[in-house]
């Protein structure tokens, strides 16, 4: 775990409560960050009336809280990644925790600002998404740490051999890169868990609803990733577990990767096909779909002609035993539920006499003998109506108003009685016992059945039939292979490749307008990148006679590292200093358009120094006013622009006997220290602690606007 020395967090406290004692009102707290006009001496208090920068506001205690808002907000509970519950209140804090992961001292005029010692007031990937925290536990050296990461730019910087590429590895593991279980300790399980803040129109939200994510109680989406030492690997995102390709899905759009080692996307010539159509904007990217949809269709035609060509007798085969079960099922001519018909008529008929018998005795009950059946010698049993319709007129008679309601009511009785004894009467005439209509319907039934025997599923009775009809008359048009057929579809094809031809020539042009300007553009970015005599070309190779989805072009995008140096495909003819800083202009380039909100850079500065560094610093800060950008360099140059520091250390353990990796979030003076460090190797060297500063004064200058120092 990031921790701070507990000592020093001790003192840290007491100093903040003796400063509180003796501040006067309105003075700003040494977690505040200070305005220009006041420096910050080292117990934390203001000599002069400081300025509050706009993007803090001040609490009632004087405190400022960097996130705009309240201090709940800051310190809301989480269902992840919690902090520990044993940990005493003046524990050490894991990195970048808001006032408590960095020491208090502070250059003259430089705040903390935001979590880990960051800038107030910073930018960078807020209204894309960000990425606000980052665990990473059991990966290579590191046993436990927890990142707060800022907005804006964020450095990780340590000696060699530290492991600041475990922070990229952890970011790239944490969406859906390959498991390595090599960097996994031996009989252990290594995590790695991360918070989004996404607005709410990314296009994220709606791959992880399809996954059954959601998002966390403050609105942060949660991805997790674990990897033991035998190569089993599972991946979480937003509480539920999806398949590694799922986080890989969404990486697409959140995630940017480049380093010494990892520049797939400018080495592929499809990708720098793609990003030639990100340059020539959204009107050519909407054709170039278009092409895409026309291609498929040509496609589709061209294989099913291919297909019936190919398969001639083979599919009039098939189509013969489809012409042939649709013969039968038409000589049969089912029709929906008939099957269900048949089968209660079938019972009426077997049951007539039975149903007759049943049928008469409830009419003489309601009715009596209407029809004379039993004889003028046999007194009949009183019958419903009759009783109903004499206890009408009983209480019709009665002389009393209540009486009378009643009697209504037995007179509507006496009407349905009535009404249901002729229903049985017609049902009695209508039921029919001819033996020969219940042959009839036995034998339509056993030809239906055979047919369902023949071409339903199990259970689906006649529906299932009907189904395979309607699929088959679906299926002959596909395996038509007569004379007609296939020379309507050959007309079809070949209109779709006219159409296909014209929009490839569209999508060409477009490319080859908008290669020049692309090309000078990125070659402006490398004039500041010590490659100053360098040039990028696009060459496109086309080839009407083999499209492909995505046009006719073989886009190869080149370098010429100087004047009268061939031009080569920049994968080949570029180093991996070059490669790097060409895949940097390109990024700086589309840094406005980018729909990705956070971007890792590993170590592009390597093989620069000088003049070259600090332009790089100023570019990947130029990125982060749009992205969050994460770099890990070895360069104070590049550091000294950073939003966020962040120092990776590596100490014997002595108790387990292994090395670890501590990574912590510095500012003030320690950043000055890690500066120095970085520039000449003596941390405490007061000339390289003099160059630090006026890196960072430079670095301030250049950000805020002002004239380079």
């Amino acid at each position: 775990m990031a921790r701070t020395d507990p000592a020093r967090a001790g003192t840290m406290t007491a100093a903040r409560k003796r400063a509180a004692a003796r501040r006067p009102a309105g003075a700003v707290e040494e977690s505040g960050a200070a305005g220009e006009v006041g420096t910050v001496d080292q117990p934390g208090t203001v000599d002069q009336p400081g300025t509050v920068d706009q993007s803090g506001t001040v609490d009632q205690s004087g405190t400022v809280d960097q996130s705009g808002g309240a201090p709940a907000d800051r310190d809301r509970t989480r269902r992840t990644m919690p902090a520990d519950p044993t940990a005493p209140d003046d524990a050490p804090v894991t990195a970048g925790s808001p006032g408590r992961g960095a020491t208090d001292e502070r250059a003259p005029g430089r705040g903390t600002g935001a979590p880990g010692g960051s800038r107030p007031g910073v930018r960078g990937g807020g209204h894309r998404g960000a990425l606000a925290e980052l665990r990473i536990r059991g990966l290579g050296a590191i046993d436990d740490v927890t990142l707060e990461l800022g907005p804006g730019l964020t450095v990780v910087t340590g000696e060699t051999g530290a492991g600041k590429t475990m922070v990229v590895t952890g970011l790239t593991l944490l969406f859906g890169g390959r498991a390595d279980p090599g960097r996994v300790r031996a009989g252990g399980r290594a995590g790695v868990e991360g918070r989004l803040l996404l607005p709410p129109d990314s296009p994220v939200w709606a791959r992880a609803a399809d996954a059954g994510a959601e998002p966390d109680e403050d609105g942060s989406l949660i991805l997790a990733r674990t990897v033991s030492a035998e190569g089993r690997t599972r991946a979480h995102l937003g509480g539920r577990s999806v398949p590694v390709s799922v986080v890989a899905e969404l990486s697409e759009s959140l995630l940017a990767v480049h380093g010494q080692t990892d520049q797939l996307r400018l080495t592929r010539p499809a990708e720098q096909r793609h990003a030639l159509d990100r340059y020539a904007g959204p009107e050519h990217l909407a054709l170039v779909e278009a092409h895409r949809e026309a291609h498929a269709r040509w496609r589709a035609l061209a294989e099913d002609l291919d297909r019936r060509r190919a398969r001639t007798r083979e599919l009039a085969q098939a189509a013969d035993v489809l012409r042939h079960g649709l013969e039968e099922i038409a000589a049969v001519g089912p029709t929906a539920g008939e099957d269900e018909a048949l089968d209660a008529a079938a019972a009426r008929l077997g049951d007539a006499d039975a149903l007759r018998s049943a049928a008469d005795t409830a009419r003489m009950a309601l009715l009596g003998d209407v029809t004379g059946e039993l004889g003028g010698g046999v007194e009949p049993p009183q019958d419903a109506g009759t009783a109903l319709a004499g206890a009408e007129q009983v209480l019709a008679g009665a002389g009393d108003p209540d009486l009378r309601v009643l009697a209504e009511r037995l007179g509507e009785a006496a009407a349905l009685v009535a009404d249901v004894g002729a229903e049985l009467a017609a049902y009695v005439a209508d039921l029919d016992a001819d033996p020969a209509r219940l042959a009839e319907v036995l034998d339509r039934r056993a030809a239906i059945t055979a047919l369902v025997r023949t071409y339903a599923d199990a259970g689906a009775g006649l529906a299932g039939v009907l189904s395979w009809a309607e699929d088959a008359e679906r299926r002959l048009g596909e395996l038509d292979v007569s004379d007609e057929a296939l020379e309507a579809l050959t007309a079809a094809r070949d209109a779709a490749r006219e159409e296909l031809a014209a929009l490839s020539d569209e999508v060409s042009a477009g490319r080859r307008a908008a290669a020049a300007g692309f090309a000078a553009d990125v070659g402006r970015e490398l004039a500041g990148l010590a490659m100053k005599s360098a040039s990028v070309s696009f060459r496109i190779d086309s080839d009407p006679g083999r499209p492909g989805s995505d046009g006719i072009d073989e886009v190869a995008l080149l370098l010429t590292p100087h004047p009268g140096a061939p031009a080569r495909p920049v994968h080949k003819g570029a180093s991996g200093g070059e490669l790097s800083r060409v895949m940097l202009a390109i990024e700086v380039v589309f840094a406005g358009a980018d729909p990705v909100p956070v971007m890792v850079f590993d170590e592009v500065d390597a093989g620069v120094g000088g003049q070259a560094a600090g332009e790089i610093g100023r570019r990947l800060a130029r990125l982060a006013t749009d992205h969050q950008v994460v770099v890990v360099t070895h360069l104070a140059q590049v550091a000294a622009f950073a939003d966020t520091h962040l120092v990776v250390d590596k100490s014997p353990d002595t108790g387990a006997g292994v090395t670890a990796t501590d990574i912590r979030a510095v500012a003030g003076e320690d950043r000055v220290r890690e500066l120095a460090r970085m520039l000449s190797g003596l941390a405490d060297s007061d000339t390289g602690q003099a160059h630090a500063r006026e890196l960072l004064e430079v670095a301030d200058q250049t950000r805020d606007g002002a004239p380079r120092a």
